[in-house]
């Protein structure tokens, strides 16, 4: 049964994986001529916003040179791992496992497949590896697992991510000298440099008000008429409301002005939620405190009219 599986296999694997390897390989060499033109022309164009003052146009612009340049890279690698798999396919064919000289080769070349939408010959390959080794040997190379080698530059430059700030700035510098114009990058390090805040969840930090004690009536006017500004970092900030003291506070005020003072910050957002349990616990108990005195009331007037009868 052995022996049919492999001429089987040899002569579906043999022609088929011949051509459609070479037609990859012609189609990548042409893609790289054509990226290269596109990349030149993109590359001046950035050069022309740059020197016109247009900066904030660079930025956007850079990161899809910055994707094609991957994309550049991860086709001459793939083009020398189809030239690779090429000259092997006997060795393919009369092997039942893929051979370990070849395995980082046909694992890249499976990866790649299904994210280069522009060469459909490595889908036609990547099928015929399937039916060699099977539906296991392809789930683990399209996922990339450690053991597969599938190879790092083309998970690297094959993966959809955002290019990073440092990354941006340093290709705008690279074309900035690749066409002699002075630029002041100061402003874009410091626009690629700002943390982008988290619109789903909201900042980091809460800035809060906290409590502050009365001011006493011995202080001068001129204190009491010109508080800290809200936010200063100088002094206790001034509530919008009339202050009250920690006896006078509702629960949570209470204990949200005890752990201000104590840590000399605003509280964070995860010590508010802390506070907001501790302060639907204590009106709980508040409501709880309530009854009682109320039932001891309704007693206590019980036994005064039991005495009077």
């Amino acid at each position: 049964m052995s022996i049919l599986n492999q001429i089987f296999n040899r002569g579906l694997i043999g022609p088929k994986c011949k051509t459609s390897l070479t037609l990859a390989i012609s189609r990548i060499k042409l893609l790289q001529n054509k990226r290269d033109t596109q990349l030149k022309q993109m590359r001046k164009e950035i050069a022309q916003f740059l020197q016109s003052g247009q900066e904030p146009i660079a930025r956007i612009r850079v990161e899809h040179i910055i994707r094609e340049q991957n994309i550049w890279a991860a086709y001459e690698v793939l083009e020398m791992f189809c030239e690779f798999v090429l000259a092997r396919v006997p060795i393919i064919e009369s092997q039942r496992e893929c051979p370990l000289e070849l395995k980082e080769a046909v694992a890249s070349i499976i990866f790649a497949a299904p994210r280069c939408s522009d060469l459909p010959d490595l889908l036609t390959v990547r099928n015929l590896f399937g039916t060699k080794y099977g539906k296991e040997f392809i789930s683990a190379a399209s996922e990339a697992r450690p053991d597969t080698g599938v190879n790092r530059t083309i998970i690297e430059k094959l993966s959809v991510y955002a290019p990073s700030g440092e990354m941006k700035l340093n290709t705008l510098k690279e074309i900035a000298h690749e066409y002699n114009v002075f630029w002041d990058s100061s402003k874009t390090e410091a626009e690629f440099k700002k943390m982008p805040e988290d619109l789903l969840n909201g900042p980091k930090q809460i800035s809060t008000v906290s409590a502050q004690i009365p001011v006493s009536h011995k202080e001068s006017p001129k204190a009491a008429h010109h508080p800290p500004s809200i936010g200063s970092p100088q002094g206790p900030v001034q509530p919008l409301q009339p202050p009250k003291t920690t006896a006078t506070m509702s629960p949570t005020k209470a204990l949200k002005s005890s752990a201000e003072s104590q840590q000399g910050k605003p509280v964070s957002s995860e010590s508010l939620d802390v506070l907001e349990r501790a302060r639907a616990a204590m009106a709980a108990a508040d409501r709880a405190s309530v009854a009682a005195r109320a039932a001891a009331q309704l007693v206590n007037s019980n036994v005064q009219l039991m005495t009077l009868e």
